[in-house]
C-alpha cells in the first residue's frame, strides 16, 4: 500500500468522480491553490460560487467535469486555509470518519458523541487523534455528529478540519455554510463507510497548519448578549435623558421590555466586523447609535399598534391600550428625538453623523410610505397581489435593517462603497423575515386571528392568485363588508390548506433568503461577507442539527433509538 494513503484492509481503487492518482490530486489541489491565490475569491463561498470557480478550474486545464464536486471542496478549503491557520489549535475541531477504522478488527464502542477509540493502532485514527489533542484540538470520531455545530455555535469550536466521503460533504455544507464555519475538510478517496482511504499527507498539513497572527472569531452569542445588556432599565437611564416625568419614565420601560433586538444587534455586527482595531467591547459610539436604532424601532412599533388598533404587544398591553392614545404618541414621538440626539452624541466625525442621520431621515421617511401603502389598503380593502403584499413588506420592515447596517458601517469608517450591497440584502432579509412572521401567525393557535386580521396577508395573496373562481369568491368575502356576513373561518383553512399555501409561503421566504445570501458575493470584505451570512442563520434559526446518513448503518444510533449494526 502506498506511504501517502491510509486505508484500512483492502485497499480500493478512489471512485470515479475523484482523480485516480495521488499525482493527479497534487496537481488538481496545486492549480486550484494558484487559481484561488490569483482570483481571491471572497470566504465564505455559497454552493452556487464554488461550482462556478471549481468549474473554470477544470475548464481552464482541460479536466474533466466529472471532478466538479472533489474541485469544489479543494476550493473551498484553499479559501479558508488562511483563515483556518490564524485560528489557535485549542479552538479547532478535528472531525474524523469513524469508517476509516479496521471494519472487522477495531475494538472501539460508541457512546452518545461517536466512537471511542482505543488506541490500538489499527488504523490511522488512533495517530490522527492523538497527534491532535497534544496540539490541542478537540477531537470526535462522529462523522456529520449533531454536536459539531453546537460546538460552533456555543464558541468553543472556531474552526473545523474534517475528513469526510463526497456525498457526506455535500450534506453537511450547508450547515457549515450558513454558520460561515471556517473549516478545511479531506475527501476519502471512497464512499461505503467501511475500509475507505484518504490521502494522510494532507489530513496532516490541515491539521498542522498555523499562522503566527493568531485570530479569534467573532462571538455573535457573546455580542448578543451585550447588546442585550444595554436595554436594563438601569443602562438605558445612562443614555437617554434624565428620567425627570412620566413620559421619560414610559419612554424608558417601553425600551427596556423584551423583543428581538435584532437591529441594534446588526448596527453592532456590521462595526465589529469592519472596524480596523476591533475590541471585544464595542465603544460607546456604537452602543449609543445601537439604542438609536433601536428607537426608531420602538417608536415605530407604538405608532403601528394605534393604526392597526392592536391592543397587544410582547404579550402585555400595548402602550395605547394601557395608557391612552395621545400619550403613546407622545412617547413615540420622544423616541424618535431621542434616536436622533443619540446619533448627534456618538463623538464621531461631523461628516459621519451627517451620514448617519441621512441615512436613518431616509429609512425613516420609507418606513412610513410603507406604513401608509398598507393604511390606505386598510380603508379599501381589496384582494391583494403577491406582489403587491411584497411591496408593503418591503417597506415596512427593511428600510429599518438596512440603517442598522449602514450605521454600523459608517460607524467603522466605511464610505458609500458598502450602500448598494447592504441596500439588497436588506430589503431581501427584511422580506424574508416579514414572510416568516406571517406564516407563525398561520400556525398560530389562533388562526382565525390572524386570517381575520385587518392587515395585508401573503397567505391570502398566495391562494388568491392560484385559486379557482369559487374559492376566489369565498376569498373575496373576506374583505367584502357589504355581504353582511362573515365567511365561516373553517372554510378559509380549508381552502388554504387545499391550495398548500404554508408550502408555497416557505418557499418564498426560502428564495429570499437565497437573494440575501446571493448578493454577498459582491463584499471583498470576509469578515462582513461571514459575519451576514451567519446573521441569517441566527434570524432564521437554520442550524437543525443532521447525523450522518451512515451513522445507523454502524451501528451508532445518535437518537437513542435502536437500530441494526451494519458496514457498508
Amino acid at each position: 500500500m502506498p506511504d501517502d494513503v491510509v486505508a484500512v484492509r483492502p485497499l480500493r481503487p478512489p471512485q470515479d468522480n475523484i482523480p485516480q492518482t495521488r499525482q493527479e490530486r497534487d496537481a488538481l489541489l496545486q492549480v486550484v491553490a494558484e487559481y484561488v491565490e490569483r482570483e481571491r475569491p471572497v470566504s465564505p463561498l455559497s454552493i452556487d460560487e464554488l461550482r462556478i470557480h471549481a468549474g473554470a478550474v477544470l475548464k481552464a486545464h482541460k479536466l474533466d467535469e466529472k471532478y466538479l464536486d472533489y474541485a469544489a471542496v479543494l476550493v473551498s478549503n484553499e479559501v479558508w486555509r488562511p483563515t483556518v491557520a490564524r485560528i489557535p489549535y485549542n479552538r479547532r475541531l478535528l472531525l474524523l470518519p469513524q469508517c476509516l477504522r479496521d471494519s472487522e478488527e477495531c475494538p472501539a464502542g460508541f457512546d452518545e458523541i461517536g466512537l471511542v477509540c482505543e488506541h490500538c493502532g489499527r488504523c490511522a485514527i488512533n495517530e490522527f487523534k492523538s497527534q491532535a489533542e497534544r496540539l490541542g484540538y478537540a477531537v470526535l470520531v462522529a462523522e456529520g455528529s449533531p454536536v459539531v455545530m453546537s460546538l460552533i455555535e456555543t464558541g468553543q469550536v472556531e474552526a473545523v478540519v474534517g475528513v469526510s466521503c463526497l456525498s457526506v460533504l455535500e450534506r453537511v455544507f450547508p450547515y457549515m455554510e450558513a454558520g460561515a464555519v471556517p473549516g478545511v475538510a479531506i475527501p476519502l478517496l471512497r464512499g461505503g463507510c467501511a475500509d475507505t482511504a484518504v490521502d494522510v499527507d494532507w489530513v496532516w498539513d490541515a491539521i498542522y497548519q498555523s499562522n503566527e497572527e493568531q485570530t479569534r472569531r467573532l462571538n455573535l452569542d457573546d455580542l448578543r448578549n451585550q447588546v442585550d445588556r444595554w436595554f436594563t432599565c438601569e443602562a438605558l437611564s445612562e443614555m437617554l435623558t434624565n428620567v425627570e416625568s412620566e413620559t421619560e419614565e414610559l419612554a424608558t420601560k417601553w425600551m427596556a421590555k423584551v423583543g428581538k433586538r435584532w437591529r441594534p444587534f446588526l448596527a453592532a455586527c456590521a462595526y465589529q466586523a469592519l472596524a480596523k482595531n476591533r475590541q471585544d467591547d464595542p465603544p460607546d459610539c456604537v452602543r449609543r447609535a445601537s439604542i438609536a436604532v433601536e428607537c426608531f424601532h420602538k417608536a415605530s412599533l407604538i405608532h403601528d399598534d394605534i393604526e392597526d388598533g392592536d391592543e397587544l404587544r410582547y404579550g402585555d398591553k400595548s402602550l395605547h391600550a394601557e395608557y391612552g392614545v395621545p400619550i403613546a404618541l407622545n412617547v413615540g414621538d420622544l423616541l424618535l428625538g431621542e434616536g436622533y440626539r443619540l446619533l448627534v452624541e456618538t463623538g464621531v466625525s461631523d461628516n459621519q453623523k451627517t451620514r448617519m442621520l441621512a441615512a436613518a431621515a431616509q429609512g425613516h421617511r420609507n418606513l412610513c410610505l410603507g406604513q401608509g401603502e398598507e393604511l390606505s389598503w386598510i380603508r379599501r380593502p381589496r384582494c391583494l397581489m403577491v406582489a403587491e403584499v411584497i411591496d408593503i413588506f418591503t417597506n415596512k420592515t427593511a428600510p429599518a435593517f438596512e440603517v442598522a447596517l449602514k450605521v454600523g458601517a459608517i460607524l467603522a469608517g466605511c464610505g458609500d462603497e458598502l450602500n448598494s450591497v447592504l441596500e439588497e440584502y436588506s430589503r431581501s432579509l427584511g422580506i424574508a423575515y416579514q414572510i416568516r412572521d406571517d406564516i407563525e401567525d398561520f400556525r398560530a393557535s389562533d388562526q382565525s386571528a390572524a386570517l381575520n386580521a385587518a392587515r395585508p396577508s401573503l397567505m391570502l395573496a398566495l391562494a388568491y392568485e392560484r385559486a379557482g373562481r369559487g374559492e376566489k369568491n369565498l376569498l373575496e368575502s373576506v374583505w367584502d363588508k357589504s355581504a353582511g356576513a362573515s365567511p365561516r373561518i373553517e372554510d378559509i383553512k380549508r381552502a388554504l390548506a387545499e391550495l398548500k399555501v404554508e408550502k408555497l409561503a416557505s418557499d418564498l421566504m426560502e428564495s429570499y433568503k437565497s437573494r440575501a445570501i446571493g448578493c454577498l458575493y459582491k463584499l471583498t470584505n470576509a469578515d462582513l461577507k461571514g459575519l451576514l451570512r451567519r446573521v441569517i442563520g441566527k434570524i432564521f434559526n437554520d442550524f437543525e442539527m443532521m447525523g450522518c446518513c451512515n451513522d445507523r448503518k454502524a451501528g451508532h444510533d445518535y437518537g437513542g433509538e435502536s437500530s441494526q449494526a451494519s458496514s457498508g
